[in-house]
């Protein structure tokens, strides 16, 4: 059976040594994370264009600030235990390298 790799994404097998892959793996690296960035500017951008296009905070705030209110201290609220539940949990034993 095939042991599981503890390491994940661009890095090689532990038994194997980079030449020139690992200028292709630097380049790989270099293309995800602008990638992601990228799809992360334009995916910013779509929401903040829709919520100003939308208008609703306005309607909300007008109609029933108090609801409103409500909403959004208990949202942060939730946002707080979540945080903190993060946390709390205990931390992974460190394991040393070779």
């Amino acid at each position: 059976m095939r042991q599981p790799s503890e390491r994940t994404g661009f890095v090689p097998p532990a038994g194997r040594k980079l030449g020139r892959q690992r200028r292709i793996a630097a380049v790989a690296e270099l293309v995800a994370g602008i990638g992601l960035a990228l799809g992360t500017i334009v995916a910013a951008t779509v929401v903040t264009a829709g919520i100003a296009r939308a208008d609703v905070a306005s309607d909300v705030i007008g109609h029933e600030g108090s609801l409103f209110a409500l909403a959004l201290v208990l949202g942060l609220l939730f946002i707080g235990m979540g945080g903190l539940t993060v946390l709390s949990l205990p931390g992974k034993p460190r394991r040393n390298r070779h």
